[in-house]
């Protein structure tokens, strides 16, 4: 057998490879996020939410099942592998964008794109999991995500720019050309699997294996119940954001460069605050991490039925994208911790089923709501939904394994450790945390 090191410094080639591929699949999302609703309603005259909102739907579906599919694929075929397919999904998604001369064709651009995304992005988080071992998961997390959402802030920027300037269509999707040309051939030509990491984990790991992975990620298990849960809310609340949030911002006459800087903020500081919770999910208990993460995006929401003025929607994207960015490397974290090896990859494809099936439940939910009683209305529910998958973590998860510091007794300065979810586990001085 190959022997390997596991462990970020060993690997930081491949993981910073990895990372740069991650980019470009959230650039491929971040392509329709400021511009696609306008194109909805401007070229193809869309009034009803819930039309416009069905490319968002369509979406999550077949992101969501792939992600599903992507846990076993990636144990049979191997990593690698399936992040090239998925890449190679990719290819017809900036033409059918460009030349649309309907709304369907939009749809099946989005087919193609739940498609990649499952499979491409699932691979990547995967992948660098098995690549840095036990210890720094949640700071490899936060890197991840960190770089896929920078690169969909990135690019809802850029494609919201360039759409101002020359045009809803062509131009921003020539974009996409290139990010599948540098998403592919890096892939293919630069990645390696990552099977021999997860052999070597497997010898040492002392996590039991999973008697029901399905059911014990969906709800079962405390820890993987409460975080599967919060993870579908959280893609409910971003699904209305994506779809909801430029149609308001239009109706409050800003222009589609305004509306492409605030919509922008959002993923940004999601993506760049994720540098900082991915360590600190590494040291902090994560269910401290998951319940004030939601809490704080709940109550952003319901603050924007008060927001008029373009610095007001600027703050409420700021911190609507820190509590998104307080769970998401946590999300993957606690899965990673509560796994064992040869359970992680299928495990982590049920989560993401059930996450990224939020995505269609919040665009179809909103949509709905939007159209039936107004915009106001559907923000305020989904809302006050995020703020309950908030108490349902306090209710229901346990800190988890190491030295995690409960959040409350670090700001207060208290030295204990967190109880842990084993019940061996001793309570322990622990240095406070500088960062």
């Amino acid at each position: 057998m190959e022997q390997v090191k596991l462990g970020l410094r060993e690997n930081w080639k491949q993981f910073s490879l990895l990372v740069l591929i991650n980019a470009f699949v959230g650039g491929m999302v971040g392509l329709e996020r400021s511009i696609l609703p306008q194109i909805a309603e401007k070229e193809f005259a869309l009034a009803a939410k819930t039309a416009i909102l069905s490319f968002i739907i369509v979406f999550g579906v077949v992101k969501a099942f792939s992600n599903y599919f992507a846990g076993s694929l990636a144990n049979r075929f191997g990593r690698k592998n399936l992040l090239v397919f998925g890449w190679i999904m990719a290819i017809p998604i900036p033409f059918l964008l460009m030349f649309a001369p309907n709304w369907n064709w939009v749809i099946v651009a989005n087919v193609f794109l739940g498609i990649n995304q499952g499979l491409a992005w699932s691979s990547t988080v995967v992948m660098k999991i098995d690549l840095v071992g036990e210890k720094q998961r949640g700071l490899a997390m936060g890197i991840n995500e960190s770089a896929g959402y920078l690169a969909v802030a990135l690019f809802a920027f850029l494609s919201g720019y360039i759409a101002n300037q020359y045009g809803l269509r062509p131009y921003p999707f020539y974009l996409g050309i290139v990010l599948v040309f540098l998403g592919l051939l890096g892939s293919y030509f630069f990645i390696h699997d990552t099977r021999q990491h997860v052999i070597q984990e497997e010898q040492t790991s002392r996590i039991p294996r999973l008697k029901d992975i399905f059911l014990e990620t969906t709800w079962k298990n405390r820890n993987l119940g409460s975080v599967t849960q919060a993870g579908l809310i959280n893609n409910l609340n971003d699904g209305m954001v994506w779809g909801i949030f430029p149609i308001l911002l239009a109706s409050k006459e800003f222009e589609l460069q305004e509306i492409g800087i605030i919509t922008a903020i959002y993923p940004a500081v999601w993506g760049l605050g994720q540098l900082l919770t991915g360590k600190m999910s590494d040291k902090f208990c994560k269910k401290d991490m998951l319940f004030v993460g939601m809490l704080l995006q709940g109550i952003a929401l319901i603050l924007l039925i008060w927001a008029e003025t373009m610095g007001q929607y600027m703050g409420i994207s700021a911190l609507l994208g820190w509590g998104t960015a307080m769970v998401y490397p946590t999300f993957l974290a606690t899965l990673a911790e509560n796994t064992h090896p040869l359970d992680r990859a299928k495990s982590m494809g049920i989560f993401r089923l059930w996450r990224d099936l939020g995505y269609a439940i919040g665009a179809l939910m909103t949509g709905i709501i939007a159209d039936y009683f107004g915009i106001i209305t559907a923000i305020v529910f989904i809302g006050l939904l995020t703020s309950f998958s908030a108490i349902i973590i306090k209710i229901r998860m346990r800190c988890g394994e190491g030295e995690s510091v409960k959040i409350w007794d670090w700001l207060i300065g208290k030295e204990v450790q967190s109880t842990c979810t084993n019940s061996h586990s001793m309570v322990q001085p622990l240095e406070r945390l500088s960062y």
